[in-house]
């Protein structure tokens, strides 16, 4: 008989807000959660095969876990990534058999927040708890960030630990020590983000190749993000406004020496801070992408003026992590 069991996990994104370049350097970085999240459904099949479809981005292929292999049916070929992503995690559930796997998306793809973690750490939990495996937390962020590496090679924990946990969390010069920070105040932010995305990978080394040219220039600016960073732990922590913002626009300032911010986002950043925002700076690797910007009591004129040109919405802090649905 067809199992008839069907088991939902979502899991949520996640945005920078300080320590985006420097942290590759070993610098500090702070991340949070958001309240925007991936929802992973799971059901039996009768075949061999287990399909996936993402409905939000027309994307569909099928799996066969037992040889590892995947067939793309709609979406582009850059897109299968997203099946890799889940085929993978999966398999770390011990899955075995064939599945329907739906995935839906609160979370807009491309805007810097963390999309492929949450449907990670999302279809990690489902299929563990669809398989009646019971996985601790720490186990379901270990598994996950592993899958990361496997598909990209090279990954930091922080997405796939804010999926799990939810919160925020500073991340020190060990990259395997994150620390939880707690924060009982909403951080009034806006996510601004744009239709042309920057190349991470391409970025990243750009920042790189400046160093080594001139390390006597870019060291300091790495340093004083490292200062950045920790003046900002110290201000989220005490609910202090000004200084959140002060320490945001320094930080953009920075960014912008390493040469990774774009017109389109100056624009937004510009225009959020005409329009109220105490502070904003571009958020992820550059190049395109998002921006965010911190706006107490001015939330609303902010997303407005933003998105008569580009796209914007509020966010607030996912104090919960992955979960059962």
């Amino acid at each position: 008989m067809l199992d008839s069991r069907q088991v939902t996990a979502s899991a949520p994104g996640k945005t920078i807000l300080f320590g985006e370049h420097s942290v590759v350097y070993g610098k500090p970085a702070i991340a949070a959660a958001v309240d925007k999240r991936a929802y992973v459904t799971l059901k039996k099949r009768e075949d061999n095969l287990t399909h996936v479809s993402v409905g939000d981005l027309g994307v569909s292929g099928f799996l066969d876990l037992k040889n590892r292999t995947i067939k793309l049916v709609t979406g582009s070929p850059f897109q299968r990534g997203i099946l890799e992503y889940i085929m993978r995690s999966l398999l770390k559930a011990e899955t075995e058999g064939s599945m329907d796997v739906d995935v839906r998306l609160d979370i807009p793809i491309g805007a810097g927040l963390g999309s492929s973690a949450a449907i990670t750490v999302a279809t990690i939990m489902a299929a563990a708890s669809f398989n009646q495996i019971k996985l601790t937390n720490e186990t379901i962020s270990n598994l996950a960030h592993q899958v990361e590496l496997d598909v990209q090679g090279a990954a930091s924990p922080i997405d796939t630990t804010l999926s799990t946990y939810g919160g925020v969390i500073y991340l020190s010069k060990n990259p395997q020590k994150l620390t939880k920070l707690q924060i009982n105040n909403e951080l009034p932010i806006v996510i601004g983000y744009t239709s042309t995305r920057g190349n991470t990978g391409e970025l990243v080394e750009g920042v790189r190749q400046k160093r080594e040219a001139r390390p006597e220039i870019i060291n300091p600016i790495l340093d004083s993000m490292e200062a950045v960073a920790n003046g900002a732990r110290q201000a989220l922590l005490n609910g202090d406004h000004k200084t959140i913002g002060l320490l945001m626009n320094i930080n953009q300032g920075l960014l912008d020496a390493l040469g990774v911010n774009t017109e389109d986002l100056s624009k937004m950043v510009f225009t959020a801070r005409d329009n109220g925002a105490m502070g904003s700076k571009l958020t992820g690797a550059g190049g395109g992408g998002s921006m965010i910007a911190y706006c107490p009591g001015k939330v609303e004129e902010v997303v407005s003026s933003i998105n008569q040109f580009e796209n914007a919405f509020q966010i607030n802090v996912a104090h919960e992590g992955v979960r059962l649905e």
